[in-house]
């Protein structure tokens, strides 16, 4: 229902004159939930996705174990839950398409349920965690244009001219983070107390119908043209 209610929205948008245009921003933030008290033993279990022994014969307390979520090490630090991976478009900074994914799902396998077909343009940008051959290749395959950020390795760092193409496409890719921002501060934040991921995409789903509520809103008190 969730996502009916985001494609009728997009529907609306295109017949107001504002479809997705200028390319696409793809991005992902982490979602955070409370850390549970599961032994090193079921744990495993559960990365596995298998029940730990004994969990079915108390409903009680099965209703209140996320076995969804997932441990995943980011800048150096731990973090456990989920990830909300959106595209929005260039032109006007809608939120197109989402996915909701446990926490050690790596961005560069979001890809395809991300790219929105139906934008006007075929640039994508994104940052360095999508760089690779694989996904240009995929990009060039299915006829968008590339303008993900350089990433440097070991031994191997950017060259200046790397570094300054970057800086040119962050000035452009920023504008995915502000939507980020807006979910984390005036909406509520990023932690969730929703259980198992089918509530959590319907969750982060509502959150991104209300962004773009919020982004149409937004463009007519400041007297864009709208049909």
């Amino acid at each position: 229902m969730i996502e009916e209610l985001f494609e009728k929205f997009e529907s609306y948008l295109r017949t107001q004159g504002l479809e997705a245009r200028g390319g696409q921003m793809i991005d992902a933030t982490l979602v955070l939930v409370p850390r549970q008290r599961i032994s090193r033993e079921d744990n495993k279990e559960i990365k596995e996705n298998r029940m730990p022994d004994g969990w079915d014969d108390n409903p009680d307390r099965l209703r209140q174990k996320d076995l969804d979520p997932r441990w995943v090490k980011k800048n150096g630090i731990n973090h456990y839950g989920y990830k909300n991976n959106i595209c929005i478009d260039v032109e006007h900074g809608f939120i197109r398409r989402y996915a909701v994914t446990p926490a050690n799902i790596h961005d560069s396998q979001m890809p395809l349920m991300l790219l929105d077909p139906e934008n006007t343009d075929d640039y994508v940008w994104a940052d360095s965690a999508y760089a690779g051959e694989c996904f240009e290749n995929l990009l060039n395959l299915v006829g968008f244009e590339s303008c993900i950020h350089d990433k440097g390795s070991r031994n191997h760092p950017l060259s200046d001219t790397a570094q300054e193409r970057n800086r040119i496409k962050s000035a452009i890719r920023a504008c995915v983070e502000h939507v980020f921002g807006c979910m984390t501060i005036p909406m509520g934040g990023r932690m969730t107390r929703k259980i198992g991921l089918e509530r959590n995409k319907a969750w982060w789903g509502l959150m991104s119908l209300a962004f773009n509520f919020l982004r149409y809103l937004l463009r007519a008190d400041r007297g864009f043209a709208l049909a």
